[in-house]
Order: structure tokens, then sequence, then C-alpha cells
């Protein structure tokens, strides 16, 4: 196995990176304003992470983010949050909800877009967001008025501020036209004038919450009874980049393919749960490691912005009232062992746990994190993963 020597480590630094994460130790992150930033810190120290906390927004809720988002600001500033790199949000603006509450889906206005914009500043790093938004199948459909701003004023508006658009829950009622709105929105942010680093695109979780051709996950014990003959028809060793949209749709081919062009870094989960464990590890090679990485979508508690959830016995998933997948269980360290399970192992593990998010989201340098992170690497080799 291709593990990393102890002579490699000194070349990694920084730990892995817990990408769109909802919740840790019971802790929903949504109820930002009783958030504990430095209990999050501890937290996040304790499970060698840097997170990213990704959270639901209320419309009525706007102020106290903006709060939020200062307090959180004059925490790093005074150095006192290294393990926590920043802040995103799911949503506002999802074409279908998922499993997102319905009460955090909302389309801002210019003005409220503008101050969402200004927090970057604070760090703020990524909004998830649906390219097919305005489109006739989208819930915002028929309610979008004219001071709703398009995308090609959102884009560049947050982008200049260090706001990444990150893609997902697309509507399914034209893949083909939803594809060409995933080159638009890059190519509205590679056009804009930035004068920062990292990602100008990410994603949300590839092959989740938009129109597939092919069966992504098997999570229901029926359905893992037929996983492997279905898997071994889909020929994923000779998946290309150029028959992805034939093979699995023209959303996740466009995505794809920004990415391996270096144009988007795209999230998978790797919790074998969301996403079947082969498919993710073959997209990521086709992707190019170096332009994935791994997000969790993990939530500690049966509560995720104001719904309550609920799990069943055939997976670790949790699930919202209407049986629809809400979040994940898993924590980074576990989907890592998964992804070794796939092979991906050494530097390839390291970049797809902490080397492409570091890149992509600007988390900054600490000797803490370095420390840490030898010792956390240092385990990883020792174990043999």
């Amino acid at each position: 196995m291709d593990n990393i020597s102890s002579e490699e480590l000194g070349k990694f630094a920084g730990l892995p990176v817990e990408v769109h994460c909802h919740g840790f130790a019971g802790v929903d992150f949504s109820e930002f304003a009783q958030l504990d930033l430095e209990l999050l810190e501890q937290m996040c120290v304790a499970e060698s992470v840097v997170s990213i906390p990704t959270l639901y927004l209320h419309r009525d809720r706007l102020d106290d983010f903006e709060r939020f988002m200062h307090r959180f600001a004059a925490l790093r500033r005074a150095g006192r949050l290294p393990h926590v790199g920043g802040i995103a949000l799911e949503g506002p603006l999802l074409a279908s909800h998922g499993g997102t509450p319905a009460a955090t889906v909302w389309a801002p206005t210019k003005h409220e877009w503008e101050r969402l914009a200004r927090l970057g500043n604070l760090g703020l790093v990524y909004m998830v967001m649906s390219p097919d938004a305005f489109t006739p199948a989208s819930d915002f459909y028929g309610e979008v008025l004219a001071r709703h701003p398009g995308f090609d004023w959102i884009v560049p508006t947050l982008v200049q501020h260090g706001v990444r658009p990150a893609l997902g829950h697309f509507t399914r009622a034209d893949p083909q036209r939803s594809a060409e709105l995933v080159t638009e929105m890059v190519e509205l942010a590679w056009s804009t004038s930035w004068d920062g680093s990292g990602a100008r695109v990410i994603t949300d979780h590839l092959f989740n919450d938009m129109p597939l051709n092919i069966r992504h996950a098997f999570r229901t014990s029926k359905a893992r009874q037929t996983r492997d003959a279905t898997i071994a028809a889909y020929d994923l060793p000779n998946w290309t980049l150029s028959d992805m949209a034939e093979i699995a749709g023209p959303v996740p081919a466009a995505i794809m393919n920004e990415a391996a062009a270096g144009r988007l870094a795209a999230c998978i989960n790797f919790d074998g749960e969301h996403v079947d464990g082969a498919i993710a590890a073959r997209a990521v090679r086709l992707m190019g490691i170096e332009n994935s990485m791994i997000m969790t979508d993990r939530c500690d508690s049966a509560r995720l912005g104001g719904q309550e959830l609920f799990s069943n016995a055939d997976n670790g998933l949790w699930y919202q009232e209407l049986g629809v997948v809400a979040a994940g269980s898993q924590p980074l360290a576990r989907q890592m062992r998964n992804a070794v399970d796939r092979d991906i192992v050494g530097s390839e593990l390291w970049t797809l746990a902490a080397g492409t998010a570091q890149r992509a989201l600007c988390i900054e340098e600490d000797e803490r994190l370095t420390e840490t992170a030898t010792a956390a690497w240092g385990e990883l080799v020792a174990s043999g993963r």
C-alpha cells in the first residue's frame, strides 16, 4: 500500500478539512446565535480537523447572521479559532429543497445579496445555490420579481468578496439546460475580476440532488441485494469524461468536466451512503484528486436547521419527515478510511481530505495546525491507513 512514509510527512502541512458539516457532538450549527465557537474549536482539536460549518439561514435571521459573522471574524483575528476555517451557507437560493428545511429556501433581493456578499470579508467562504433556480421547474418560478437580480449580477458580486458559488440542488425537469447553466455560472465566475485566491467555484456533493441516468446509492437492505450486479453492469473502469453525459447525465458530466479542467473544486461524499463508494472513487479519478475534496454533510443529532430528523436501521443517514435524506452522520476520519478501502492512500488521501480544500477555500496556515497535523498524519501512517 502506498502509505506516507515518515520522511514524506514533512511535505504535508495542515489538517484534514471537514467541508460542509452541519453539527458536531449534538450541536446544530444552524442555531448560530447560540453557537459557542470556542467550544467548536475544542471539538475540532479533539478530532484533528479544520471544520467548515455549513448553516441554514431563515430570511428573518439575516441580521443575526451578520452579527454572528462579526463575532466569528473577531475570534479568528484574535487567533482563537485556528481550527474553524470559514463559514458556509446551504442556500437560500435552492431550486430543489431536497432535505433542506423549506423555511430556509428563499430568493434574496439585490440588497440582501449585497449584505451576504460583504460577509465574505468576514469569513463566509461559500454559498450553495442552484444554477437552474430561475427556470420554470424551480420552486422560485413565478415568485421572483424585478428586484431579484440574476446570476450575471449575483455571481460576480459574490466572487469579488470571496464568497464562492457552490453549485447544487438541481431540478430534474431539463437536465441539458441545467448542465448548460453550470457552465455559464463557472464562466461568469472566471470572467470576474478578483484579486483573491483559491477556487472560484465549488460544488455541493456530486451525484446528490441532481438528475442522473444511474443509480448512485444503495441505501436500503433491499437495494443492496442488487448492488454488486448493478455496479458490475456500469463497467466503472471504462468510464471516461467524454462519455459521462450519456452514462451519468448532463449535469454530473458538466461538473466533472469543469473540475477536470481545474475550473471548479468538486465536493463528493465518501460515506458510502450518499454515494456508493465505488462510484465516488471512480469519479475523483476522472476529475483528478487534486480537483476533488471530501465533504461529510455530517450532523450528530436528530435536529437540523429547525427540523426534527429521524434515522432507520438500514444506514447511518438522517431523514426529514417526508423521508428525504437531510444529512449524514459519518465524521471525516471514517470517510477517509472509506477512501482508503477504495485504494486512495498516501499523498492522494492527503489531497482528497486536506490539500484540495486548503487550496480551494484558502485555509490559512497556522503553526498549531501543523503541529497537530504531524501527529494526526503520523497516526494514519502508523495504522497503515
